[in-house]
């Protein structure tokens, strides 16, 4: 839960630099860290509302990368609650292992996995899928998400960097290779205004419900994977 206190300072940051949304003829954006300083950034929204929509199957033996904050808002009936990093040094992280090396993970102990916004950051996707299919249990479901339309990470790129940008078809034919066809199901958030508001670093407090939740396929922000391990490959 967000304090009153950071909610006030986020609220009268946004009413003392309020967007002139017809002019955003500019070089810079209103924010460089995705709006974190205005609020709640706006493919933070799309990411809930993906994982709502799919939290009956957050139960029973769930991993999550880097934190389990959204296993703890989402989840039904947790058994465990699991979180994977590469670093060892990682405070919060119980499960050390590299997604792209299949043999570093635990091997089908999971009903749930949690990945989101993490593919980006990571060269060989596609071991890192296979990675994925490895530590789910048979009917393990992947929760996944991805960007499309988004701003370079300065963060991330710095420490272990930023590769890739998705869409719906390349996320589809990446994961139907190895959880097999008919095991994936894929969607996408956003449109160019939702999009703009991203790039300029403007909050999802600032747009309306109907704003956001309007989507154009043509503007893929989001891409949501939901992904069944079914028998053998």
């Amino acid at each position: 839960m967000i304090s009153k206190i950071r909610f006030l300072t986020l609220k009268i940051r946004r009413l003392l630099n309020i967007p002139d949304w017809k002019n955003l003829r500019q070089l810079t954006p209103i924010s460089d860290i995705f709006g974190l300083d205005r609020g709640t950034p706006i493919d933070r929204y799309y990411i809930e509302h993906f994982l709502e929509r799919n939290r009956s199957y957050i139960q029973g033996h769930i991993l999550e990368v880097g934190e389990n904050t959204y296993t703890r808002k989402f989840g039904v009936s947790v058994q465990t609650s699991d979180i994977l990093h590469y670093n060892a040094s990682h405070r919060k992280a119980n499960i050390i292992g590299d997604l792209t090396i299949p043999a570093s993970l635990p091997q089908e102990k999971y009903n749930c996995f949690i990945c989101t916004q993490t593919l980006n950051f990571i060269y060989d996707i596609h071991s890192a899928i296979e990675g994925i299919h490895y530590l789910l249990r048979q009917n393990g479901i992947a929760l996944v998400t991805v960007a499309g339309i988004t701003q370079i990470s300065k963060y991330d790129m710095e420490r272990w960097g930023d590769y890739w940008r998705f869409s719906k078809q390349s996320a589809l034919k990446a994961f139907s290779k190895v959880f097999g066809e008919g095991n994936v199901q894929v969607a996408s958030y956003g449109n160019v205004l939702s999009c703009v508001a991203l790039l300029e670093g403007i909050a999802c407090e600032e747009l309306t419900r109907e704003e956001l939740d309007y989507t154009d396929e043509v503007y893929q922000m989001v891409i949501t994977i939901n992904a069944t391990k079914m028998g053998i490959k």
